[in-house]
């Protein structure tokens, strides 16, 4: 009998799908109705850390240098109150062999693939993971499939996704081009139902412990070059893998008092699914669109669980304007003579005004940076921004509003980061997971212990959240 592929049907086996298409069976982690758990997902399926040390060496992965950014620092401190300015220092993840520290993840995901039989790969990534995915499965002579959202309903394509595309085409990958909208997924579903192959997510314990070493890293250098644990970890917070990973990293290598300080592009007002606003934002990850989301409901994912959980991790968050990144990527080129690409620059955005509220001998450390290319560049994104009616200028970024303008500071000291309410993020999920109990409204213990432990939330505000939107326990 033919197995329907309406969009329908295909949705109603997206468990089924999953399921064999990743080799994880997430039930046995289930532990109530929401909870799971967590650790045991990770140590069970994931790989221990010695063990993805050694797979990432042999496919060139990791061991980037971590620099200190002494101009930048020195113009921090020009700005700042005397005895203000910590020494930024950068990861230089676009030492990886597809120039991001998505090979970390990459790597390890593509290795499991080919451990457990599987005869390719495929990642619905419209972003540096494609291009990684698509590297490390050239290296171990997997077939690898990318699905991309690339088009508005006017065929306009974004130039940085446009530019990622390339990329995984070069390194043989068959990409598949689509419209902003649900076909994505449902096209995503369809070619691991058709071929087999192994699902790449972003969100799965092989792709989250792949970026443990990014945190282990990070500390033993900063011993190295600072004789101390770095003070705070900036980290570009988009699914929440990258912050995630190396939040656990850094814990695993004796540092659990750093700071890890999630930061996003502030894109409040465009909605990331809309035709209209899907070419009307410069950063295609990065940003809030992601930000929110991902922190307030992880399993909005393609897995059944998310490896990723963010609000575990998460010290503070910041948000930063468009045009500050855009300013920031020119100075990183022209102070340190290091031109990278837009998503690690968003992280060194919110470090370049965090720093100036920091003692002199505090050590702040930007977890990546990722490389440029002609799509990638703040000139072809400033130029699509103006094709799309976006006004672009200089002036006080604090007025920028998005999908309507980009403001590029005039000085320095007009760059500022802006928090975001870690309470009413972590309000919004124990919301987000009444919800997600249907009709019967009911958590059990382990369920209550589950979100306290996914928000940081103590056990009295869990109980009084979930009774105000009618949760019973």
């Amino acid at each position: 009998m033919r197995v329907p592929m309406d969009y329908a049907s295909v949705m109603a086996r997206r468990g089924e799908i999953m399921r064999s298409s990743v080799g994880i069976d997430y039930d046995k982690f289930t532990t109530g109705r929401i909870a799971f758990d967590y650790e045991r997902m990770m140590s069970e399926t994931g790989y221990a850390l010695d063990e993805v040390k050694r797979i990432q060496r042999e496919s060139n992965v990791g061991d980037t240098p971590l620099i200190e950014l002494k101009n930048l620092t020195r113009l921090v401190r020009h700005i700042s109150e005397p005895g203000r300015g910590a020494r930024i220092f950068v990861k230089d993840e676009a030492n990886n062999p597809a120039r991001s520290f998505k090979d970390r993840r990459a790597s390890l995901s593509v290795h499991n693939a080919l451990m457990k039989g599987y005869k390719g790969v495929v990642a619905a990534t419209s972003g540096n993971y494609g291009a990684a995915v698509a590297s490390q499965a050239a290296r171990k002579n997997l077939s690898c499939i990318i699905v991309q959202e690339v088009f508005d309903s006017l065929g306009f394509e974004q130039p940085e996704i446009a530019e990622k595309g390339r990329a995984c085409e070069a390194y043989g990958a068959e990409v598949l081009q689509l419209s902003v909208g649900p076909e994505l997924f449902y096209i995503f579903l369809l070619v691991l139902e058709e071929t087999g192959f192994f699902n790449a997510s972003l969100y799965t314990p092989f792709s989250v412990a792949g970026i443990e070493t990014l945190g282990t890293e990070i500390v033993e250098q900063s011993r190295t070059l600072t004789g101390r644990n770095p003070d705070a970890i900036v980290s570009t917070h988009a699914g929440g893998g990258i912050t995630t990973g190396t939040a656990r990293g850094a814990i695993k290598a004796g540092s659990p008092d750093t700071l890890i300080i999630g930061a996003s592009v502030d894109l409040h007002g465009l909605h990331m699914a809309s035709d209209r606003d899907f070419n009307r934002k410069s950063f295609t990850t990065g940003h809030t669109g992601f930000g929110f989301p991902f922190a307030v409901w992880p399993d909005r994912s393609d897995v059944p669980r998310n490896a990723a959980r963010v609000l575990r991790y998460l010290d503070r968050y910041v948000t930063v304007t468009q045009g500050s990144v855009f300013y920031i990527t020119e100075a990183l080129a022209q102070l340190e003579g290091l031109e990278r690409g837009p998503a690690g620059n968003t992280s060194l955005t919110a470090a370049f005004s965090l720093a100036q509220t920091m003692d002199e001998d505090a050590v702040l450390v930007v977890n990546e940076t990722e490389y440029t290319g002609a799509g990638k560049h703040p000139y072809a994104q400033i130029a699509f921004a103006k094709k799309m009616g976006v006004e672009v200028f200089r002036g006080d970024p604090t007025e920028e509003k998005p999908g309507k303008n980009i403001i590029i500071p005039l000085r320095p000291e007009q760059i500022e980061a802006e928090d975001v309410d870690l309470d009413r993020l972590r309000e919004s999920y124990v919301k987000n997971a009444g919800k997600s109990l249907g009709d019967e409204a009911l958590m059990t213990a382990a369920d209550i212990e589950f979100l306290c432990e996914d928000t940081r939330l103590s056990r009295k505000r869990a109980e009084e959240l979930l009774s105000e939107n009618g949760v019973s326990f």
